[in-house]
């Protein structure tokens, strides 16, 4: 299996933060929440960005609710 990077300084792969992704987090930060990428030297958050892109995010309803939408996401491997 091909593992691509986004974040080395916690070895987040792009598949792991697709999946998070599927799973609820919509920004970058909630991402950071999920497995931490993007929260020691910042390099890759404007990779995760573009991973996010601009799509309509599944649970935004929900936080614009207040809802808890990241209560059900795996945590880091």
């Amino acid at each position: 299996m091909n593992r691509v990077f986004v974040c080395s300084c916690f070895g987040v792969t792009e598949e792991q933060v697709k999946s998070h992704a599927e799973a609820g987090a919509c920004t970058p930060r909630q991402i950071a929440s999920a497995c931490k990428a993007g929260t020691d030297c910042g390099g890759c958050v404007r990779r995760i960005q573009a991973l996010l892109g601009r799509g309509a995010c599944p649970r935004r309803q929900l936080a614009d609710q207040g809802a808890p939408v990241l209560a059900d996401l795996p945590e880091a491997a």
